[in-house]
């Protein structure tokens, strides 16, 4: 199913928008705050955000800025009251694909928001995450919170395939089917267990990096990272 972020601080507006957006399909999580929505981005990406301007905690526009510096290819609607020419401008330049001025009609929205995911795609499954741990598959970048982390061809498949069957074991022998070295050749036992240690090492120990032992690994959500 499609999901949608939405910050939006009314919780009858959201309310609203969420009840008819379900009805169609498209899965709606609601966020009160900047912040919490900025967190759940870190953590795994929607199909698109629908931000308020004003929010408790800050101005949306900042946060749309931060989505486009980090989150590129996001589709991005502002839903706000702010429908003076220059805030629409102003909308724009921070990055917003669309903007919806209140009040406005459901199936008007719904058919903004279906064509700007028919423009744009459903980009949710270009990034993987777990904790501050990021993979944009697409730049084939990796980065633990904001900072840009340089990893071996090896290591990079060895994430990729643990990120990808996240809250699942995956056995050393499926990684050991699936992870090559730079020539072509085939990894043995000791070579992947020096291989995720130094992943470990320069993702800073995350905990979301489990050990299984003697069977394999596993990432998860944890509260540690």
């Amino acid at each position: 199913m499609t999901e949608i972020y939405y910050a939006e601080d009314d919780p009858d507006i959201a309310g609203v928008v969420k009840e008819y957006l379900e009805r169609k399909n498209i899965k709606v999580s609601i966020f009160g705050t900047l912040a919490g929505l900025r967190q759940a981005l870190t953590r795994r990406l929607p199909a698109m955000v629908l931000l308020d301007w004003n929010m408790p905690d800050g101005r949306g526009d900042g946060l749309c800025r931060w989505i486009r510096g980090n989150r590129e290819e996001l589709p991005i609607i502002f839903l706000t009251v702010r429908g003076d020419s220059a805030d629409i401008v102003s909308g724009f330049e921070s990055g917003a694909d669309d903007y919806v001025v209140k009040p406005f009609v459901l199936e008007v929205l719904y058919s903004r928001v279906q064509a700007l995911l028919r423009r744009c795609g459903d980009v949710s499954g270009q990034y993987l995450s777990c904790n501050r741990i990021a993979m944009d598959l697409n730049r084939m970048l990796v980065t633990c919170g904001t900072e840009e982390i340089g990893l071996s061809a090896m290591e990079y498949q060895v994430l990729l395939c643990l990120m990808r069957n996240k809250g699942r074991i995956v056995t050393r022998e499926k990684l050991l089917e699936q992870v090559w070295d730079v020539n072509g050749n085939y990894v043995n036992d000791n070579t992947l267990s020096v291989t995720v240690k130094r992943l470990r090492d320069k993702l800073h120990q995350p905990s979301c990096l489990k050990t299984v032992r003697s069977v394999g690994y596993r990432m998860e959500e944890t509260d540690g990272d």
